[in-house]
C-alpha cells in the first residue's frame, strides 16, 4: 500500500493529490454529491423527515445485496431499493404525524429482505458492505457518470418543485387546503431523497448519512432564516467538509466518512453553542440589568416622585 506524506507546501500536496485518477474522480463525485445533498437536506430537515432519510439508505443497502444475487453493480440495487421504499413510504405515509410509524415498518421489511438475500449468497459481498461506510475513492467510472447524470437530475426537479414543495412543508395543512397535489409533492420529494441518498451513500455510507443529509442543514438554520441562504449555507458545509475529508484522507490512514462526520459534528456543536449564547446576551439586554434584593426593597418603600 503506498503511503503519502504530507507537507507543509500546500500547492504541492494538491498537485501530487489531484495527479491520481481515482481521487479526481472522487473530487468530482464528492463535488456533485455534497450539493445534491446540502440542497435536498433542507426539506428533510424542514418535513423531520430524517428518520426516512437514513431508512432510505439501510433499504438501498437490501437492494444492493439483492441485485448481487444477479450479478449486477450495488449501485444499481441501492437506487432499486431507495426508490421502491420512497414510493412505498410517500404512499402509505401521507402526513407529517404518521410518517415515522410508516417509515418503520417499511424499514424493518426491508432489512429482513436484506438478511434473507444476505444468506442466499455464497459468494464474495464485500462491495456489498463497502456501502455501509463509503467507497468514494474507489467509484467506477459507470458510478462516477450515473452520479454526475442523476445529480443535474435531481437539481432540476428540485428547482421546479422549490415553491409547492417549501409551502407544503411549511404548512401542510394550509397547502392542502389550497388545492396542491399533496401526494404527487409527497412522493416527488421522497424520489429526490431517496436518490440523493443514494449516492450520498458512496461517500459517507449507509451509517453514517445523516453527515451530509442532515448536519449541514441543521447548521445552516442557525446561521440563517431566508430558504434559499439555508440551502446555500447548507451546500457550501456540505462541500467544505466533503473537500477537506478526501484531501485529509489521502494523507492518512483513516476513512473519508470518519473526516467528514467529525468535521461537520463539530461545526454544528460551535455554531449552537455561539447561537445560544447570543440569544442569551440579546436577551439580558432587553431584559435590562436586573435588580439586587436589597435595591428592590428600598425601591419599594421610597416614596414615589411628584
Amino acid at each position: 500500500m503506498v503511503k503519502f506524506t504530507f507537507s507543509l507546501n500546500l500547492v504541492s500536496d494538491l498537485q501530487t493529490m489531484w495527479s491520481y485518477p481515482f481521487m479526481r474522480n472522487a473530487f468530482v463525485a464528492g463535488t456533485v454529491i455534497a450539493i445534491l445533498a446540502g440542497a435536498t437536506g433542507y426539506f428533510v430537515v424542514l418535513r423531520r423527515s430524517a428518520f426516512a432519510a437514513h431508512a432510505f439508505s439501510d433499504m438501498g443497502f437490501a437492494g444492493a445485496t439483492g441485485v448481487i444475487l444477479l450479478s449486477l453493480a450495488p449501485i444499481e440495487g441501492l437506487l432499486a431499493g431507495s426508490i421502491l421504499g420512497a414510493l412505498t413510504i410517500a404512499a402509505l405515509g401521507r402526513r407529517a404525524f404518521n410518517r415515522d410509524v410508516t417509515v418503520g415498518i417499511v424499514l424493518s421489511f426491508a432489512l429482513g429482505l436484506g438478511l434473507l438475500f444476505n444468506s442466499l449468497y455464497t459468494g464474495n459481498i464485500t462491495s456489498a458492505y463497502s456501502i455501509l461506510f463509503g467507497e468514494i475513492l474507489t467509484i467506477s467510472t459507470f458510478s462516477l457518470q450515473l452520479t454526475l447524470y442523476a445529480g443535474i437530475a435531481v437539481l432540476a426537479f428540485l428547482a421546479l418543485l422549490y415553491r409547492p414543495l417549501l409551502f407544503a412543508s411549511l404548512d401542510e395543512d394550509v397547502a392542502e387546503a389550497r388545492g396542491l397535489p399533496m401526494l404527487l409533492i409527497g412522493m416527488g420529494f421522497m424520489l429526490a431523497v431517496a436518490v440523493a441518498v443514494s449516492f450520498a451513500v458512496l461517500v459517507t455510507g449507509t451509517l453514517l448519512i445523516f453527515s451530509l443529509m442532515v448536519t449541514p442543514s441543521a447548521t445552516a438554520q442557525y446561521l440563517t432564516r431566508r430558504p434559499l441562504r439555508v440551502i446555500g449555507t447548507s451546500v457550501a458545509i456540505a462541500l467544505a467538509a466533503t473537500w477537506s475529508g478526501l484531501f485529509i484522507a489521502f494523507y492518512t490512514p483513516y476513512p473519508v466518512s470518519f473526516y467528514i462526520t467529525a468535521e461537520v459534528f463539530a461545526l454544528y456543536l460551535v455554531v449552537r453553542v455561539v447561537s445560544r449564547a447570543l440569544k442569551w446576551r440579546v436577551k439580558a439586554r432587553l431584559d435590562g440589568p436586573s435588580m439586587l434584593p436589597a435595591d428592590a426593597a428600598i425601591a419599594a418603600d421610597s416614596p414615589p416622585k411628584l
